[in-house]
């Protein structure tokens, strides 16, 4: 059975970030990056126009940001496997990963695949509908975008995140609406005093959205009242998801330590993670930030605590 020194699981910022790192220390680094099924690059390949990551003034297309960081991570002796992993034996070193087709033994492993934001199946809003197209669930990623600006934009959720986003999204659009399908909110009284005091923000009070309507893009919503089920269209620009996160780490099968909001644990400043020699990067361990150039930070800093780690125990010259 080959036999590796690193092997990374997952794709996107974090575990290309990983990769270019860890490839650059002649690591040789493996990257398990077809995980889940889900598009290699992860959630940035779905994503249109990136504005906001450093280093590109007008904007670069969320694919082909992940493919510079693929090509850099290649470039530099990083190998791939577009497959998932299965499985992870964690008992002993080496470690034993389980792929859909290749399965290897490593002496570290970076953990850097992601967190799947939850979003409503109604029709409009699925992926070759909407999505992306006006229908997002990151109002910090996405809503500077010229086709929210001046818009009524709908942001679905009752919590202290989606009146983050509800206040963010209120520099750029119209009026917002905060869709909530009770008769208060579950966010904080701090939080939910300040959604009800925005002059920009009306809350939708016992709503859910059940359609999303438009051509190229978001033209409006249809939202239907739970106790009476009487449904109304309402003209709209945005539809924003802020109904929380769900971090990839069911394969890990109970082998580290997790938050109790299902995030992996990690040792305060660090990549750290409960099991000796594997590390966590990217939105798997973060549910504050959850960005592109965190999560990248976050690979950057998991690499280094990787060959710092691989090197005390003699399996890499330091």
């Amino acid at each position: 059975m080959e036999k590796r020194k690193l092997v990374i699981i997952g794709s996107g910022p974090a575990a290309y970030t990983a990769a270019i790192y860890a490839a650059r220390a002649n690591i040789a680094p493996l990257v398990y990056e077809g995980f889940y099924s889900g598009p290699s690059g992860g959630q940035l390949m779905t994503t249109t126009e990136v504005e906001n990551y450093p280093g590109f003034p007008e904007g670069i297309m969320g694919p082909d940001l992940m493919m510079n960081f693929r090509k850099q991570a290649e470039k530099f002796g990083t190998s791939f496997l577009s497959e998932d992993v299965k499985s992870l034996k964690l008992e002993g070193h080496p470690f034993y990963v389980q792929g859909s087709k290749t399965s290897v033994e490593t002496y570290a492993i970076i953990v850097a695949t992601g967190a799947t934001a939850n979003r409503l199946d109604v029709p409009g809003a699925r992926e070759g509908e909407l999505w992306q197209k006006g229908v997002t669930a990151c109002a910090v990623c996405d809503g500077a975008a010229p086709i929210f600006r001046g818009k009524d934009l709908y942001v679905i959720g009752g919590g202290d995140t989606a009146v983050e986003e509800a206040i963010f999204l209120t520099k750029f659009g119209k009026k917002v609406y905060l869709v909530h399908r009770r008769d208060h909110l579950r966010a904080s009284k701090i939080m939910s005093e300040r959604a009800l005091n925005h002059p920009k923000i009306e809350v939708l009070w016992n709503q859910v959205l059940v359609e999303v309507k438009g051509d190229q893009i978001v033209r409006s919503v249809i939202l239907e009242n739970v106790a009476t089920k009487e449904k109304i269209e309402r003209e709209a620009g945005g539809v924003f998801f802020a109904i929380g996160h769900t971090p990839n780490t069911a394969f890990l099968q109970g082998q580290i330590a997790l938050l109790g909001n299902g995030y992996i644990d990690v040792k305060a400043g660090t990549s750290y993670t409960s099991k000796e020699g594997v590390f966590a990067a990217g939105d798997v361990q973060d549910h504050v930030y959850r960005q592109a150039v965190t999560a990248a930070g976050s690979g950057c800093m998991a690499a280094l605590d990787a060959e710092r780690w691989l090197s005390e125990k003699g399996w890499i010259s330091g």
